[in-house]
């Protein structure tokens, strides 16, 4: 069955690939990608240059609107702006998008709030649509009442502990659905050069100072590309010694840097809702250093495609015995699980069950004709065979 979909984009953003530094623009893009591929309608509202594989591209903002709300501001060179719900570029796309909208809607139509309680307006503007947040992975705002989160650990930090202490819940239709990738984007590489790599904003809470400790210990070579610097991650000795910083760096030189580097670090310090830097390693068939919480501990397969840690002399030994990974068992866990293919089977899944509650007998609607129930299926690496102990490095 086709469903009809009207997909809010970023306000302050451009539906582009090249928005690289905008995880939330990453996945407007591939999430037209994904529906059309299937036969889906999908409408598009965002700025006039956005390129998303859709229906039709609704264009609420233009690059004046952005220049009057961050004036002299290069999204290509300095990432997302600083920007307010209240500010030109957003009103602008409340105001058009609410009134495209209501000239395009019909019953039974989904309106996804791909930015959260930042897209609130817009939702309460059409009570009428079912409103579904795909992909939350923020803090802070999520407002649906069907809600799709990118990891366990996010959607189970957002139900909490009252939620256990109560002995009940309403969790039906909250959901989760990893990230989704387009496989033509990455380049698989078993031959790799000598060099760790971090990859994304340059800060405390992303581990960069972690990264630069491990990578001075074992006497590597570190690039960093992202936004942000090294002001105030001072370690013990000379960073510029074994450390080399790109700044913000575009698809075509992210794409080699994840295929050639001998493993990605992603030692970030607070509970990752999902980092998709890692699956992109992978995809790679680069190996992922990370610590052991959050999405991480869902993702990351330790001792598989990579490793998790939780103590610095963990973080080196990861390092050093790196080559013990192999990129096989990367690339085919996060080919097989976090394919545009693959995640398009459960948001199928996903929204035919939403639909249900609209034209049919909701929880309770039949399915005669199913055959299977994999959509939550994770698919394993080519040489595991699903836990640690089955590991052919651990085989007596």
């Amino acid at each position: 069955m086709s469903y009809r979909f009207h997909i809010l984009a970023v306000p302050h953003a451009v539906s582009v690939p090249e928005y690289s530094s905008c995880a939330f623009t990453q996945k407007v893009v591939k999430l037209g990608k994904m529906l059309v591929s299937r036969g889906h309608t999908v409408i598009h509202y965002g700025h006039q240059d956005s390129t998303v594989e859709c229906t039709e591209n609704v264009a609420v903002t233009n690059d004046d609107d952005l220049e009057i709300s961050y004036p002299g501001h290069d999204w290509r060179t300095q990432g997302w702006p600083t920007y307010r719900l209240d500010d030109h570029a957003y009103r602008q796309f409340f105001s058009k998008t609410i009134e495209e909208i209501g000239k395009r809607k019909q019953p039974g139509d989904f309106l996804l709030c791909t930015f959260g309680a930042n897209h609130k307006a817009v939702a309460e503007a059409h009570p009428d649509m079912i409103v579904v947040e795909p992909g939350i992975g923020y803090p802070h705002g999520g407002f649906a009442r069907f809600r799709v989160f990118e990891s366990y650990s996010t959607l189970h930090v957002y139900r909490g502990m009252d939620n256990v202490a109560r002995g009940a819940n309403d969790m039906w239709y909250d959901t989760v659905i990893p990230n989704y990738f387009d496989l033509d984007d990455f380049d698989y590489c078993t031959e790799k050069d000598d060099y760790f790599l971090f990859l994304g904003r340059v800060n405390s809470g992303k581990g960069i100072h972690i990264a630069l400790q491990i990578v001075r210990d074992v006497g590597g070579k570190l690039l960093i590309a992202g936004p942000g610097g090294l002001t105030g991650q001072e370690i013990d000795g000379d960073p510029s010694e074994f450390a080399t910083l790109l700044g913000a760096v575009g698809p075509a030189e992210r794409r080699k840097l994840l295929s050639k580097a001998k493993a990605v670090l992603t030692p970030s310090i607070f509970l990752e809702p999902f980092c998709g830097v890692q699956v992109e390693a992978m995809l790679s068939g680069t190996p992922v250093i990370s610590t052991d919480w959050g999405a991480f501990a869902e993702y990351n397969l330790h001792g598989v495609t990579g490793y998790r840690c939780r103590t610095f002399e963990q973080f080196v030994w990861a390092a050093n015995n790196i080559g013990n990974i192999d990129p096989v068992n990367c690339r085919t866990w996060a080919e097989r699980n976090f394919s545009l293919d693959r995640v398009a089977d459960m948001y199928e899944e996903y929204f035919t069950s939403v639909s249900h509650i609209f034209n049919g007998k909701g929880w309770y609607e039949p399915n005669p004709g199913r055959t299977d129930l994999n959509w939550l299926y994770k698919y394993p690496p080519e040489h595991w065979g699903g836990t640690a102990h089955d590991h052919p490095a651990l085989r007596g």
